[in-house]
């Protein structure tokens, strides 16, 4: 139960309160809750989209997106406006591609970005409000967790005491496999939209993944949380395609 408590107050602003400092390995296992976790927050949002009934659709999807960010507590928009700004400002090199990351000041390319993926995850959201597909919704969180659970799976850490170190380093990997496994034949039984989930997802994942590697030979949190961003903007997009 703790390791699912630790994800929890890591992922969300909910009110959880931990009597101790967790063991690295708590710590580890907690990346096995991540998909739950967001499971939770895909329920939530579906919740919150019911009960506002009758409401204007712009209106509902603006309220679902900021309860959305409100939840998560901007957590992995911070990594991804982080990665954004390192990206271009690296210019190629490692050592100042992880500097950049590091310094707590936004440039104008990590604002454009944050604003651009907002701006399709909303008008993404009201798409899927018009066709009467909320329920889509629920994946998502699911899928951007899942490619954050096999980030630190195949991937090495690369920034020594980073927050993700303990979890890069005592996360169990077979329990891994296992629970991506599981996702993935959930995927496949819900049929196409499943399918088309599962492949964006993925294409997104490898992508990433890669371009990783190259610049970085690994990952770090703040990528691990641009990653989980883009996962999820790229997924409701292709639902609300495919809807």
């Amino acid at each position: 139960m703790q390791p699912f408590l630790i994800a929890l107050q890591f992922l969300t602003c909910l009110p959880i309160r931990l009597h101790s400092m967790p063991e690295p390995r708590l710590i580890g296992r907690s990346l096995l809750y991540y998909p739950l976790v967001g499971l939770l927050l895909g329920g939530m949002l579906c919740l919150l989209g019911m009960a506002l009934g009758n409401a204007a659709t712009p209106l509902k999807a603006a309220v679902l997106l900021t309860a959305w960010v409100w939840l998560t507590g901007a957590l992995h928009l911070d990594g991804l406006a982080d990665s954004a700004d390192a990206w271009l400002g690296g210019f190629g090199d490692r050592e100042r591609t992880l500097a950049i990351m590091k310094d707590p000041c936004s440039g104008p390319v990590a604002v454009a970005v944050l604003v651009l993926l907002l701006l399709l995850k909303c008008v993404a959201l009201w798409t899927l409000l018009e066709q009467g597909n909320l329920w889509m919704v629920l994946a998502v969180p699911v899928l951007g967790r899942s490619a954050m659970l096999g980030l630190f799976l195949t991937t090495a850490y690369v920034r020594p005491g980073g927050l993700g170190q303990a979890l890069a380093e005592h996360m169990p990997r077979s329990a891994a496999r296992m629970v991506l496994g599981l996702i993935l034949l959930v995927g496949v039984a819900m049929g196409v939209s499943g399918w088309i989930a599962l492949g964006i997802a993925a294409a997104v994942g490898v992508l990433v993944r890669r371009s990783l590697v190259q610049r970085l030979g690994g990952t770090t949190g703040d990528t691990a949380g641009a990653l989980l961003e883009l996962v999820e903007c790229a997924v409701l997009i292709g639902l609300a395609l495919l809807g």
